[in-house]
């Protein structure tokens, strides 16, 4: 699993070298950080409120990776609105 994190990290700076997408400095020291952690440490973070200890990236570290491999794609960037959710009360007839 490991392995395959970091393969995600150097596939999404391939994505955007390739189709010459210009990714921002945060990014690039993102992918370039987070890719030294996991292979210094196992993992990129170490607080087990923002994810499985046994994953490599937490949950947001995992979407940011999704957002900029999106970008380097030229796709829409983000995640689509969640459905549902809360509602109000319920009106009294």
């Amino acid at each position: 699993m490991k392995k395959a994190a970091i393969n995600a990290l150097k596939k999404a700076e391939r994505i955007a070298a390739r189709t010459g997408v210009k990714l921002s400095d945060w990014e690039d020291e993102f992918l370039g950080s987070v890719a030294e952690r996991i292979k210094t440490y196992g993992r990129a973070f170490g607080d087990a409120d923002k994810g499985d200890l046994s994953a490599p990236l937490s949950m947001m570290q995992g979407r940011k990776l999704k957002e900029i491999t999106a970008k380097a794609k030229g796709e829409a960037r983000g995640f689509p609105p969640r459905r549902g959710g809360r509602k109000g009360p319920a009106k009294p007839d």
